[in-house]
């Protein structure tokens, strides 16, 4: 398939602001542009009609180029030793990053499943192309592709240092509007976190309530610091030389610097996950996680016994209920955001207004321990899921390693912050998060929303596990390295039945409680 650029050649440009003083780079946006670190966020967004490139570009002026950090480019001084870089307000030419491909439909064959291979390509492309710093580091791609569950698609590629994931998409939805109200922002369900168990201790006698509250305070906060310590130090090990098992999507980033990277998602049905949630009386991230873990368990079963059927294995191997090791070290880093939120009214309000906004990277990790292995009841990967999670919840390991990298980087500087943390990720095997999007439809610049599909790559993990919610499902896009994890659709099966598999448990369950 042939693709060539058709770009209009009429220039838009909105011009800069000559008010707005450069700012420097925050910390971590500097670590996110160096070499062992340089991070970009990708979004793939399907839409129900065929794209108008022009109607975008009229929005995109009104919307996201008003935010300074999408009008203004990167620009270093001084020696290498002593550099320092700002970001610089600059006229932005609207062409320059808005690119609609000229696809050579004629050579698609067999329908909508060679325009999803064509598009995995397209984006899995994207990765090897840096950005051009001598502009704003933004990207939008139109592509006049019809997929299995899109008219339309269009991608945007953002580099990691203008923002955290949370608050790059909290700008995309700020740009959006609802498309039963074109005037109204997309609204985001509520989280609610409930206080129940304080108010059930203070609905006894007073005295005793009082007793037992100041009890629980107690060890709660006993429990908080132990929990605190016990997670820096294995944060510390973890950075020094505790290393994950070296499994079959464990990869080593060492051997190359530049790597193409695979991206591909599939969406499922946020309503049978909140099923489970509810009969678990867990939140949907829990629900999540242990699914996860589930289908990690159930590929990685395949991915061992392809293995010991490629170098052969005697009669006592055989015999193994399991062709997986007994102990199994995988873990991930869970991005968590520490920032006050920053609701899209806000950001709206900054791009139609020109008000002030938080923003920036303030994103903390916690390192989560998967559970792997076949488990005869599917409920149980959800049960140990949150004792972990609720066990994690209390902790300061968030902030923990965000304030310890913030010392790191004022005391030893970028170069050596970047290598600490890359060392410290490089140790552990995957990256997970998990985003919530709007409870009902919406429009990008009048082109309704099918799907929303956002990764990350650029850091040292072969795998990187992303969950968005939107109306009634959930897209989970996974970045895998193919040289590392050549099958990505197969743990997307994987992970599906997995999901099939514990709702069938949980329906089970229900029946017999019921009888």
């Amino acid at each position: 398939m042939e693709i060539k650029t058709r770009l209009d050649t009429s220039e838009t440009t909105v011009k800069k602001d000559e008010d707005e003083e450069e700012q420097p780079l925050s910390p971590a946006a500097r670590v996110f542009h160096s070499p062992e670190f340089n991070c970009y966020v990708i979004s793939v967004i399907g839409v129900k009609k065929k794209i108008e490139p022009d109607v975008i570009i009229e929005g995109l002026k009104q919307s996201l180029i008003r935010h300074p950090r999408f009008s203004s480019k990167l620009v270093s001084n001084g020696n290498k030793k002593r550099q320092t870089q700002s970001w610089v307000r600059t006229n932005v030419v609207v062409n320059d990053h808005v690119i609609v491909p000229d696809i050579q439909t004629q050579n698609i064959e067999n329908g909508n499943a060679n325009a999803d291979a064509f598009l995995e390509s397209y984006v899995s492309n994207l990765t090897t192309v840096p950005l051009d710093i001598s502009k704003p580091l933004w990207q939008l791609h139109l592509l006049d592709l019809k997929t299995s569950d899109a008219e339309n698609v269009a991608v945007l590629k953002f580099h990691h240092s203008l923002g955290d994931g949370m608050s790059l998409m909290a700008l995309v939805l700020a740009c959006m509007r609802k498309t039963s109200n074109p005037d109204e922002l997309p609204s985001l369900p509520n989280q609610n976190r409930s206080s129940s168990r304080s108010s059930r201790l203070m609905t006894g006698s007073r005295g005793d309530s009082r007793f037992l509250w100041l009890v629980m305070v107690i060890w709660s906060a006993i429990m908080l610091v132990l929990n605190t310590v016990c997670d820096a130090l294995e944060f510390i090990a973890t950075t020094m030389f505790l290393k994950d098992t070296e499994t079959p999507i464990k990869g080593d980033f060492r051997l190359s610097k530049s790597k193409r990277m695979c991206l591909v998602h599939r969406t499922v049905s946020l309503d049978e996950i909140k099923l489970i949630k509810t009969a678990m009386k867990m939140t949907v991230n829990d629900v999540v996680l242990g699914v996860s873990q589930a289908g990690l368990s159930q590929y990685l079963e395949r991915r061992y016994g392809e293995k010991k059927k490629k170098v052969g294995e005697d009669q006592e191997s055989k015999r193994k209920s399991t062709n997986m090791p007994k102990a199994i070290r995988l873990r991930s880093a869970l991005l968590v955001n520490l920032r006050p939120n920053t609701g899209i009214q806000d950001l709206a309000d900054m791009m139609a207004k020109g008000s002030k906004c938080r923003w920036g990277n303030w994103i903390g990790y916690i390192v989560f321990p998967f559970s792997i292995g076949l488990r005869d009841d599917p409920l149980e990967h959800l049960r140990r899921a949150k004792r972990i999670i609720d066990r994690k919840k209390n902790s300061l390991e968030a902030a923990l390693t965000f304030v310890a990298g913030k010392i790191i980087l004022k005391t030893f500087g970028v170069e050596v912050a970047a290598k600490i943390i890359n060392r410290a990720l490089s140790n552990t095997t995957m990256s997970f998060s998990n985003l919530i999007g709007p409870i009902e439809e919406i429009s990008f610049y009048g082109h309704p929303i099918t799907y929303m599909a956002p990764s990350v790559y650029g850091h040292p993990h072969a795998l990187t596990m992303h969950f968005q919610s939107y109306m009634n499902q959930m897209t989970i896009s996974l970045t895998v390295d193919p040289t590392v994890i050549s099958d990505p659709h197969r743990l997307l099966d994987d992970w599906e039945k997995s999901l099939q598999s514990i709702k069938a448990a949980v329906q089970e369950r229900g029946s017999r409680s019921l009888d």
